[in-house]
């Protein structure tokens, strides 16, 4: 299949994640000027908060409300877009989040379900990787997605990026998140980007954050991949 680009969707920063970050900027100042101890506060646990405001200010902040400038509800647009107009097809799409995974309490996998469900896509054309507790469950759910059963199926790199042939009528993919690594990156994109998808042309999707850490993390994988490849 043909891909021609990235299509780079900006979420504006609400003023949620504006007090957030400052209490970011707060944070670091600290940690360098050696203020705090590093069993309390560190680089480490700002990057990774910071990461997961820039995907939802809801995940460090339970006070924040749910947005329509979000990551999520952005994604969900796309998402029930492509399924609308690739129908006829029978597209099936790929969402790839690290952060967030299904759990008990708010996260990104639920959160984006309900929208597409709430938008018209059916229940059961909806699944999660991390839903399979064996091999014979994550085969069953493979198959479901080669066969359009399964329109929309998320899953983390680990788990859905990694030896998992669906590409069959994959119509697009969406970056909900930035991996840490740009070997992730690798493996996400080709799933879509692979031999035997019956699509002349596919959608890659990234969403990024305004003014957020999705900036540096992605500045940081082309680094990265920069001196790799060097």
């Amino acid at each position: 299949p043909e891909f021609d680009g990235y299509t780079d969707s900006v979420v504006p920063k609400t003023p949620e994640l504006r007090a957030y970050l400052k209490l970011i900027s707060l944070r670091a100042d600290k940690v360098r000027a050696h203020k705090v101890k590093r069993t309390e506060d560190n680089m480490l646990k700002i990057t990774t908060d910071g990461r997961k405001a820039a995907l939802d200010v809801r995940l460090v902040n339970d006070k924040a409300n749910f947005s329509l400038k979000s990551k999520v509800y952005v994604c969900s647009d796309n998402v029930y877009k492509i399924y609308v107009n690739s129908a006829e097809t029978n597209g099936t799409q790929l969402v790839f989040c690290d952060s967030s995974t299904p759990k008990a309490g708010l996260n990104m996998y639920d959160e984006l379900k309900r929208l597409l469900v709430g938008r018209g896509i059916p229940e059961e054309e909806i699944a999660y990787i991390h839903d399979a507790k064996s091999d014979k469950e994550k085969n069953e759910i493979l198959e479901d997605t080669r066969a359009s059963k399964i329109r929309v199926l998320i899953g983390s790199t680990w788990k859905l990026g990694i030896g998992v042939n669906v590409q069959d009528h994959l119509i697009a993919m969406h970056h909900l998140d930035v991996p840490w690594r740009p070997a992730d990156m690798v493996q996400r994109e080709g799933r879509i980007i692979r031999q035997g998808n019956l699509n002349s042309r596919v959608y890659i999707f990234r969403y990024i954050t305004e003014g957020s850490f999705d900036a540096y993390s992605w500045q940081l994988l082309e680094t990265k991949q920069r001196f790799i490849n060097e």
